[in-house]
């Protein structure tokens, strides 16, 4: 079109004439697979992209950051490594990950820095429009700005394209797995060996990644993220169980079950969504269909009330800030609340999942599982930011097992606003612990273990001299992931046997730690079993076992617990005494590890130690010789090996080999005898497990 001058006209208000960005909502792109939506108020399916970018290669989006077909009917289930060619949403049609906490409900009004987005479990649910671009051009956009990040730093391409070769990692460590047994019946409905299986698969996986990916250096700007990682993997593969989605309770799933990632829910069908707070499915109601919930997960981070430990107010989703400074709006019956008010009017119960802080981390979470609730009501309040904002009252079903008041009642004996019933003694270890450890006994009238005293550590009668001497390391600043070059990472085989945050990677034939003869400070991450007590630990009387052990605290499957304390003796001498078999007292390294149970990693190599280590904890030691037998044991022992020039330093350090949730006993399977001793006496084994053997030695 030209003017009267002959110049190129444009009509300039059909470019003017724009919405602000807080009015537009993100792009779908079409999806004639997908049924339509009957409900008015219901939405598009939700699709998003990975949170950190791109996937690495051989790593395929899966579910929420690509389209299932018929995602939003999920009685169907899905298919196993679903490949469809549903485009994704662009990546520039709106963020997800800067706003909001995990397990949140995509409500939050804060906003959290990078280091609280990067945290290993930092989700966010909410979903927020930064640009309208369409695809072709936002794609064209990232692509340039890949290009000037990889020229401008070669680690991001070292980042993206490693030169481990992941697909042989994941190869061995689904190898190590019998995942022939694991047939279809169980990925559609699972049991607590099928929920446990998946969990531990995962975790393997994910601790194996995390260790690949710090022994690599950091790149400016790359959020590394092995859960999500290790979760494509197993999602794309089909390894995953109870797969539909359903009302009530999840087969396999026991109220007060632990999680320490969004991920793992999401793999064994308690909550689907990584992000989302509220999941639910569609159920047919005449010719129409309705979302109702069937589970929700609650962070804390909001406006949800948990005064009381049986009763929830929960906030609903949307409605919040981003970090862009967009305004607040008004939550609204859609989605996630639409769906929680259709189940108050169906009153069927909805799994809740709490989120608590991490002790053990300054941003991080646990999700406990508490059980089965039903909405009571609903109302709209005005929130802290002025807006209005849907609140459901769910009251937990009674007969359940505790699972979310056994947190509350830690936490008044911990702040002293509550007794600890049957307390013997506040610390048994009268301060030679950092941490103290409580004796407790609610059973009977016994004051205590008898003869007995109180040492942290190794008492060795005679030196041991070193067959391999060893001049430590030279890491003054500690020993760092990516430092091919350190003298004890190469005696683990070339990688830190632990993560960032000192979880064991895997279990070993020996671990070798740093000790007397390195120059890195006490701090070391390679120093993980000799700081002491990690956890807040209690000394109990069982009521058919003797004494045990269990923790106030949650413990990360690979976190460290304890070692072995006591009097280290020689073997011929143990067998003057009596035997190794008769001192209940005694571990015996001699005796095989695990016996097919407790196998943290894919290694199910036999302990290579420098000499047969034999401990007598009789008459001294610590708290772990207060750790019952089990059949299927949630602790294993790993032999661990401190760097030192002038003799040999070994020790017996125990790790989670499962997440354990407070209050549960802390058990290890003492093992089976060589060949030449199994003439000696068995014990009848009162584990209460379903592969009880009936005895140990």
């Amino acid at each position: 079109m030209e003017d009267d001058g002959g110049n190129d006209y444009k009509d300039k208000s059909r470019i003017l004439n724009v919405k602000p960005l807080r009015c537009l909502a993100p792009i779908f792109p079409p999806k004639p697979s997908f049924p339509s939506f009957p409900h008015p108020q219901a939405a598009p399916p939700f699709m998003c992209p990975p949170p950190v970018g791109p996937f690495h290669s051989g790593f395929a989006p899966f579910y929420p950051y690509s389209g299932y077909p018929d995602t939003h009917n999920m009685q169907t289930p899905m298919p196993y490594g679903f490949n469809g060619t549903i485009p994704a949403v662009p990546i520039n049609s709106f963020r997800s990950g800067a706003n909001g906490d995990a397990g949140s409900s995509g409500r939050s009004s804060r906003n959290p820095g990078p280091s609280e987005y990067e945290e290993e479990d930092g989700y966010s649910d909410g979903v927020h429009v930064v640009d309208v671009e369409d695809s072709s051009k936002a794609a064209t956009k990232r692509k340039k700005t890949r290009k000037r990040t990889q020229a401008g730093s070669s680690q991001d391409i070292n980042v993206a394209s490693s030169d481990v070769d992941m697909d042989g990692v994941v190869d061995k460590i689904l190898e190590s797995f019998n995942l022939m047994d694991f047939d279809t019946f169980k990925r559609a409905d699972g049991d607590k060996e099928a929920v446990g299986y998946i969990r531990l698969i995962y975790d393997v996986l994910r601790r194996k990644i995390s260790q690949i990916e710090d022994a690599k250096e950091s790149a400016p700007g790359v959020t590394r993220r092995p859960d999500l990682r290790a979760g494509t993997i197993l999602m794309n593969k089909g390894i995953r169980t109870n797969v539909k989605k359903r009302i009530g309770a999840v087969p396999g799933v026991e109220t007060g079950d632990i999680f320490f990632f969004r991920m793992e829910m999401c793999l064994i069908g308690l909550h689907a969504p990584v992000m989302a707070g509220i999941d639910y499915m569609r159920l047919k109601v005449s010719q129409d269909e309705e979302p109702v919930a069937v589970s929700i997960v609650t962070s804390g981070g909001y406006e949800d009330n948990s005064e009381d430990a049986d009763v929830l107010v929960y906030s609903g989703q949307g409605g919040n800030v981003n970090n862009r400074g967009m305004e607040i709006t008004d939550q609204k019956l859609e989605r996630g609340n639409l769906a929680l008010e259709k189940s108050l009017h169906r009153g069927n119960e909805v799994r809740v999942i709490r989120g608590v802080k991490d002790i053990a981390s300054s941003t991080g979470k646990i999700y406990v599982y508490d059980g089965l609730y039903k909405i009571q009501e609903s109302w709209v309040d005005k929130g802290k930011s002025g807006c209005n904002v849907f609140k459901y009252k769910l009251v937990r079903l009674s007969g359940q097992p505790e699972a979310y008041t056994v947190w509350k009642s830690v936490q008044q004996w911990k702040d002293g606003s509550a007794a600890r019933v049957g307390l013997i003694l506040q610390d048994l270890t009268l301060g030679a612990e950092s941490i103290p450890v409580s004796l407790v006994n609610d059973i009977d009238d016994e004051k205590g273990p008898a003869d007995f005293k109180y040492y942290p550590g190794l008492r060795y009668s005679k030196p041991v001299n070193s067959n391999e001497p060893s001049t430590g390391c030279g890491c003054h600043g500690g020993c760092i992931a990516s430092n091919s070059n350190c003298p004890c990472i190469q005696r683990n085989g070339g990688y830190l046997p632990y993560t960032t945050n000192g979880v064991l990677v895997s279990q070993k034939a020996l671990i070798h730690e740093c000790g007397s003869s390195c120059l890195c400070p006490p701090n070391c991450k390679n120093r993980v079993c000799q700081s002491g007590l990690k956890v807040r630990l209690e000394v109990f009387k069982t009521k058919d076992k003797g004494w045990g052990l269990r923790s106030w605290d949650p413990i990360r499957a690979g976190a460290f617990i304890c070692e072995y304390a006591g009097e280290v003796i020689d073997i011929s001498r143990a067998e003057e005494l009596g035997g190794v078999n008769d001192d209940d007292y005694i571990f015996d390294s001699t005796r095989s590890s695990q016996s097919g149970e407790g196998i943290l990693g894919v290694s199910n190599e036999t302990p290579k130690l420098p000499f047969p280590l034999v401990i007598s904890a009789k008459h001294s030691g610590n708290v772990a010789r207060f750790m019952n037998h089990s059949c299927s044991p949630n602790v294993l022992w790993q032999p661990v090996l401190r760097e030192n020039s002038k003799e040999c330093d070994l020790h017996v350090a125990f790790y989670a080999y499962s997440h354990i949730p407070p209050m549960t006993e802390l058990t290890y399977n003492y093992g089976i005898v060589p060949p030449d001793r199994a003439h000696q006496r068995r014990k009848k084994c009162l584990c209460g497990s379903a592969k009880c053997l009936g005895y140990f030695y």
